[in-house]
């Protein structure tokens, strides 16, 4: 069965609509990643590429999952792990894939170095993660990307698609930067939920209040890291233990990067 990290249901949180609670993170991050779906439909093609279609998976800073339950979706046959230090993110995963033995939750801190002795293999085909390692430093980084290279097995991948800004290409980056935050103001003035305002409700629903304020003491306000290139990203990896790495899609202001154990 899925595994917990954030304790058992409450007679609220076993009433709750965790579906609604993952549609709805959806739906607030299509709001900020237009192309959320293309990447990842691309990160599933280079799985299914590089190790086929029943392949062992870590999901990596997996919040609600949002990668898990594509991954499921395509490939029956998959299996999951999930890892993050989010409370809330993971109590709205657990829900959504209680039951399915394909599926287990860790709680674990990136940052600690030891981070790696809580997952319950030494092994994956392919660790993905998305949108997520942007809050860590380039120095931070580089040694988690080392740590992952030490868990995907021989011919295994790594993916990241993340905000990977080419600083050399100040004038292009202003400009795609304003027409996607023109394109956010009409969405938002008809109605979309920001990051904020989506934190905001899940601090009022009984089921996600408690976990919610304590992601609030671990993490604080969102803050982000310094966001190198795509270049930095290929290069850290091989850097790190992979063999080959380089990026496989690209928006004017994210990449995809993989790297080939």
């Amino acid at each position: 069965m899925a595994g917990t990290g954030t304790g058992t249901e409450t007679g609220a949180e076993a009433g709750t609509n965790w579906g609604a609670w993952q549609d709805s993170w959806d739906r607030q991050q299509q709001w900020y990643l237009p192309d959320r779906e293309e990447r990842f439909q691309i990160m599933l093609d280079m799985v299914e590429a590089v190790v086929g279609p029943a392949p062992r998976v870590l999901d990596l800073a997996c919040g609600t999952g949002s990668i898990t339950d594509r991954l499921l979706q395509r490939f029956p046959d998959a299996t999951s792990v999930g890892v993050d230090l989010d409370p809330a993110l993971l109590t709205i995963a657990e829900g959504t894939f209680a039951g399915d033995d394909r599926v287990t939750f860790v709680t674990a801190d990136l940052k600690d170095p030891e981070w790696t002795a809580a997952l319950p293999y030494d092994s994956y085909d392919a660790v993905l993660t998305a949108t997520a390692l942007h809050w860590l430093y380039s120095e931070p980084l580089a040694t988690l990307y080392g740590q992952v290279a030490g868990l995907v097995r021989e011919g295994g991948v790594f993916m990241n698609a993340d905000h990977m800004p080419d600083p050399a290409t100040p004038g292009i980056n202003a400009a795609e930067r304003a027409l996607r935050h023109r394109r956010m103001d009409r969405a938002k003035a008809e109605g979309v939920l920001d990051w904020k305002e989506w934190w905001q409700l899940a601090a009022a629903d009984p089921a996600l209040a408690a976990p919610t304020a304590k992601r609030f003491e671990i993490y604080g306000e969102h803050a982000d890291g310094d966001m190198p290139s795509a270049e930095w990203h290929a290069q850290s990896l091989r850097d790190g233990g992979f063999s080959e790495a380089r990026v496989v899609w690209a928006s004017p202001s994210d990449s995809l990067v993989l790297g080939l154990k």
